[in-house]
């Protein structure tokens, strides 16, 4: 056996332990050393109002999504969704997927009981680990690598639905998540956390900062340390965090941000298994629970990772503004994985042993020059700006002889050890952008947002099996042009198109490299603000198409052409906010038509597979007045409807409804919570593959208690 006894990096009991109680200490000595009275409070670039704020309730009135400097959500015409600082505290969501699980358009935790990424799909595409953005930085999965990012250290996330070309270059047709991290407040406040849950995990978590007495400088420090499990026997879900921010603002002009972490992860990869009577013939009867919810000690996905950067802003005059963003993350990546590989015969499934040992790195950097004129009795808005990601990963792949286990007598009880290697490359990625964008808001409450991108990308990858180099470059340019109406009554009407692309590395049979693939969507929609109300409702249809997409090449079957097509057609609706005044809501309903419209596999007019028809969900929230003042419930359901697990349509996956409830009671700086995912245990798959390939289990019921102290 070779580097099976490779010891995980598992923090200890007593590791936790000292944590939780540092936690306690640290704040109420924090608290002990604040002046009990405090100067006035200079908030810059976070008030509630602002794109970087976490909102109002479960609304909020600015964003970043649709047009980078900055503009009200009423004014994008686009489908925008913000998942709030409100609603993040109320739902607690442990990954960045689990908080998607209310929006529009948005499938969440599409691949089961994968603590590896975070994974979802937008409109029928997938884009989780592809399309997600930190900081308004580029923070997808490179390879296996995937940058996770923990709920507790972000502020709130934006979702902007459809193609995102212009502003961000390649990326998939669905949209994309930018999530915006927790940063210094000019405000003195602490807060700790204790958590237990499901599967012994604990948990402890601080945030915590202060300014000066000048008011221009400003810290914020946030930490988490969990060790747990999930609902498979033996599989990890720690983790080590700790991320800090830094605010220098010397004027109200100028203003620098500094945002860095460190994370440590030891998590478990997923686990497909074949279905009695669909898989195999259902005389062997179904797999015993006991072999379902284990896997073989030889899974392991341990990952080491940190981030360093800054956001720059600096006003020259009240027209002029530029703005800098950069990032440098890094993540070492130990992935181990007997994974099932379809049925091998009547009787026996077939498992293989797979690595992945490397290392990634992104370097990430947006320069922005703003100008704000007034042209007529119109206000406009010019943004211009160059953008530069490298994007490294430096590693090997193992790939292993098969292991046979029998349907009759499962069992994991023998050894594996890691295979030899397959792969063995580095692979560096350049991406340049050159972008502009503008938005005008006319005396009459018209709007007009028009964006135009020329993008680069090369890629360069060297084979260290073969001793060989391999390069390839593409480009592109996409537009954007988009209008909103406000007809004074809260009801604001919105159309848009946009473009969007991803790179194919490869090339056909004769040699010719493929080009992009290339997405543009047709959206109209209408927002609706009653007055006096936090409250937004709002519908939106699209229409959504990829074209340049790769299919079998007919006349040479190991070789691909690119005469594919895809269209995603669909509905959608949204309301958040403040039904009455202890009453919040959020609702979400989807309908996707996804169809392939051109292929040579053989699934021409088919259903895309892995694309519910339908989404729904519903999340209330009641915070109790009087004697209860102090105590919330909340709740809510989500509906998954049908889908096929393949292209050929070959198999259905069952539709099915989730419930999750929350209750929490706060008094003076003390709150304990209650939060139950899928209360009813709900036993479903949450996708499948092709017949004999089998399916992978939804996350089971998970219970979370806390107790949180604010200082």
């Amino acid at each position: 056996m070779t580097d099976n006894s490779i010891t995980r990096a598992r923090p200890r009991v007593s590791k936790l332990v000292l944590f939780m109680g540092t936690t306690l200490l640290s704040s109420a000595a924090f608290a002990q050393d604040t002046p009990t009275e405090l100067q006035p409070i200079v908030v810059t670039g976070a008030d509630e109002a602002s794109p970087l704020s976490g909102g109002t309730g479960y609304t909020a009135e600015e964003t970043t999504a649709g047009f980078k400097g900055g503009v009200s959500l009423a004014e994008v015409p686009r489908s925008v969704s913000v998942v709030t600082a409100q609603e993040i505290a109320d739902r607690a969501p442990v990954q960045i997927e689990d908080a998607l699980a209310y929006t529009p358009g948005v499938s969440a935790s599409n691949w089961g009981v994968d603590d590896r990424y975070d994974q979802f799909t937008i409109r029928g595409f997938d884009t989780g680990s592809k399309g997600i953005y930190r900081d308004g930085l580029i923070q997808k999965s490179i390879n296996f690598s995937g940058f996770k990012t923990d709920p507790w250290m972000v502020e709130r996330i934006d979702v902007l639905r459809g193609p995102t070309g212009v502003m961000y270059g390649p990326g998939e047709a669905g949209g994309m998540v930018n999530i915006v991290s927790k940063r210094p407040r000019f405000e003195t406040f602490a807060e700790g956390r204790l958590q237990y849950g499901s599967h012994n995990t604990a948990q402890a978590a601080i945030d915590l900062g202060n300014s000066n007495a000048a008011g221009t400088l400003a810290w914020r420090l946030t930490g988490l340390m969990r060790n747990g499990g999930n609902e498979v026997e033996g599989a990890q879900d720690d983790r080590l965090l700790g991320a800090f921010g830094v605010t220098w603002a010397p004027t109200d002009r100028t203003e620098v941000t500094f945002l860095g972490h460190y994370q440590e992860d030891n998590l478990a990869p997923n686990m497909f298994l074949p279905v009695a009577g669909e898989d195999y013939d259902a005389s062997f009867g179904a797999l015993p629970q006991s072999f379902v919810d284990s896997q073989h000690d030889f899974n392991q996905f341990d990952t080491e990772g940190w981030s360093i950067g800054y956001q720059a802003r600096h006003e020259v005059n009240s027209q002029l503004t530029l703005r800098q963003n950069l990032r440098y993350s890094e993540q070492d990546t130990t992935y181990r994985h007997l994974y099932y590989s379809g049925m091998a015969s009547a009787t026996q499934m077939q498992f293989y042993d797979f690595t992945v040992f490397e290392t990634a790195s992104t370097f990430a950097v947006d320069t922005q020059i703003e100008y704000r004129a007034t042209l007529g009795a119109a206000e406009n808005t010019l943004v211009a700006g160059l953008d530069y990601t490298r994007q490294i990963v430096d590693g090997t792949q193992g790939f292993g002889a098969g292991y046979l286990i029998d349907v009759t007598n499962p069992s994991y009880g023998f050894g594996v050890s890691d295979p030899g290697n397959y792969i063995d490359r580095k692979t560096i990625e350049d991406q340049t952008g050159l972008y502009v964008q503008n938005h005008t808001r006319f005396e009459n409450g018209v709007t007009l947002t028009a964006g135009l991108r020329k993008s680069w990308v090369e890629t360069e990858t060297e084979n260290r099996l073969t001793n060989t180099t391999s390069t390839q470059d593409d480009d592109a340019l996409t537009m954007s042009l988009g209008a909103t109406w406000d007809l004074g009554n809260g009801y604001v009407p919105f159309a848009s198109y946009a473009e969007g692309f991803t790179t194919n590395i490869g090339s056909s049979f004769d040699g010719t490299a493929f080009k992009p693939t290339e997405s543009e969507q047709f959206e109209v929609g209408l927002r609706y603000y009653p007055v006096g109300r936090n409250l937004m409702l709002s519908a939106a249809v699209f229409d959504v198409t990829k074209t340049n997409v790769l299919t079998a090449d007919p006349l040479n079957p190991n070789f691909q052409v690119q005469t594919g097509e895809v269209r995603h057609r669909g509905l959608e609706l949204e309301a958040r906010g403040q039904l009455t005044e202890q009453l919040a809501a959020i609702f979400s309903y989807s309908y996707i038509d996804a169809k392939i419209t051109e292929s040579n596999n053989g699934d021409k007019d088919n259903t895309a597979a892995k694309v519910p028809e339908h989404l729904a969900s519903l999340w209330l929230d009641y915070a109790f007045a009087g004697r209860l003042e102090g105590l919330k419930l909340g709740g809510g359901v989500r509906y998954v409807g049908e889908s096929w697990g393949d292209n050929a349509n070959s198999r259905k996956v069952d539709d099915y409804i989730l419930a999750d409830v929350s209750v929490s009671y706060a008094w003076d700086d003390y709150r304990v919570s209650l939060g139950v995912t899928n209360l009813f245990d709900k036993d479903y798959a949450a996708t499948c593959e092709t017949v004999s390939y089998g399916c992978i289990s939804g996350e089971g019921r998970e219970l979370t208690l806390a107790l949180s102290r604010k200082f």
